[in-house]
């Protein structure tokens, strides 16, 4: 009987050992696999951190560069609408003020009529000025001639009866002296750029040469570009050729009248400053 209880007794403690040692082992792994798990997390991390502290670098940098650029274009905005205040401030020499009343004693009434401010006086006075010095006077090119100033943008549309034939891009020997005065214009600046775009009115239009009106309202601007530049002497660099075909018109194409106006050149200028003022004196 005794034999049995002690027998007992040591199978009882062999199998408590066995399960512990198995718990501990166990228990070592999952230490193991946690120290592990640990360790990578850490990694991980520490290379969030690390590329957060570069985000973070980087987004200082953009922010730094915008507020730069935001102090600059408000410098840019506050020189440009001072240019053209009305409260006595403006950057306008008394010389300047002498020629642009000048000009403004030449200007009609009809002209003048629109003119409330200082900006519009000024663009009054270019607009003047500049048809006189590329039209020939005659009351066709006139008509045909219209200037408009955005700020310090000055368009000049030019009506194509003056310029091509219908359905043409060959330039006209009628407008030889247009462009010859326009080219003069260009030449004395040399910073001025110029767009010229060519619009036509909506009529479909398909020759061997033309697909359409695209094709018509860009070689009808190269057309003018090419003279420009071969004829007269502008620096290719300063022109830039463009093609809207009808889709920009003037007035809506419910006539030949208002055709006839959509079909145009329109000539951009993009003075500097200093040109810009100095276009008041004629």
């Amino acid at each position: 009987m005794k034999k049995i209880i002690v027998l007992s007794l040591a199978i009882a403690i062999i199998s408590v050992s066995c399960v512990s040692k198995k718990k501990y082992v166990q228990l070592q792994n999952d230490k193991f696999q946690t120290e592990a798990s640990l360790a990578e997390t850490r990694m991980q991390k520490e290379a969030l951190e690390a590329e957060k502290q570069v985000l973070e670098d980087k987004m200082g940098r953009i922010e730094s560069r915008v507020a730069e650029y935001n102090t600059r274009i408000n410098s840019l905005k506050e020189e440009s609408d001072s240019k053209f205040s009305l409260d006595g401030k403006t950057p306008m020499s008394n010389d300047t003020r002498g020629k642009l009343n000048a000009t403004l004693a030449n200007v009609s009434a009809a002209e003048l009529e629109g003119a409330k401010n200082l900006e519009d006086s000024i663009n009054v006075a270019i607009s003047h000025n500049l048809k006189h010095s590329i039209s020939d006077g005659t009351d066709e090119q006139n008509d045909d001639i219209q200037i408009t100033v955005d700020k310090t943008v000055v368009m000049i549309n030019v009506s194509d009866r003056l310029l091509f034939n219908t359905g043409s891009y060959q330039v006209s020997k009628n407008a030889e002296s247009l462009l010859k005065k326009l080219a003069e214009v260009i030449n004395s600046e040399p910073s001025l750029e110029v767009m010229i775009e060519g619009h036509t009115d909506p009529r479909t239009i398909q020759t061997g040469v033309l697909q359409d009106n695209w094709d018509l309202s860009v070689k009808r601007a190269t057309s003018i570009v090419r003279i420009l530049e071969t004829k007269y002497d502008v620096a290719p660099e300063k022109l830039i050729a463009a093609g809207r075909a009808s889709y920009i018109p003037l007035v809506e194409n419910d006539s030949k009248d208002n055709m006839a106006k959509n079909r145009r050149t329109r000539i951009v200028l993009i003075p500097d400053m200093d040109m810009f003022f100095s276009m008041i004196e004629n």
